[in-house]
């Protein structure tokens, strides 16, 4: 019984496992921060890259549109340049990063008065409807619920020069 004794006191004593246990139970705070800082990061690549292709959206028909767009007829016709100019690059790929969905591109046009130098003036804005899936989102239910998607809508407005 004395071996068994002494194996038992030295066990107790023993601290060599403390910094494996110490890690074990920081490394998920550790994983849920590194999670956080790269859908953080995405989603703000993204909101950016989107913010980038509404606001040439509405700048290209603002330069293009005639002055008194609403008038005549209103933004129908410049859908589809909207839709291709928020979702491709000048050069022609993808704007927009991995994990996005362009759900709907609108322009509309809005009559403004005020002092300008035809009243009221014709303003463009493009509104465009993305979804972000989390690509991580699975390891956040590891901490409760899981994140699937974020709809969010992101749009700009210019007033139309004319041609």
């Amino acid at each position: 019984m004395k071996p068994l004794g002494r194996f038992l006191s030295r066990f107790r004593r023993c601290e060599s496992g403390a910094p494996m246990v110490e890690f074990a139970m920081v490394l998920p705070v550790i994983l849920l921060f590194f999670v956080v800082i790269i859908e953080g990061s995405r989603i703000t690549w993204i909101h950016q890259a989107t913010s980038a292709g509404v606001r040439d959206a509405s700048r290209m028909i603002a330069r293009i549109a005639p002055l008194d767009l609403c008038s005549a007829g209103g933004v129908a016709s410049y859908d589809a340049m909207a839709t291709d100019i928020v979702a491709n690059r000048l050069g022609g790929g993808a704007h927009l990063p991995v994990g996005t969905t362009l759900v709907d591109v609108t322009p509309t046009c809005i009559s403004r008065s005020g002092s300008y130098r035809i009243d009221p003036t014709s303003v463009v804005e493009v509104t465009a409807k993305i979804q972000i899936d989390f690509i991580l989102g699975n390891v956040l239910g590891l901490f409760g619920g899981a994140v699937s998607t974020l709809d969010t809508v992101i749009s700009d407005q210019s007033r139309v020069f004319g041609v």
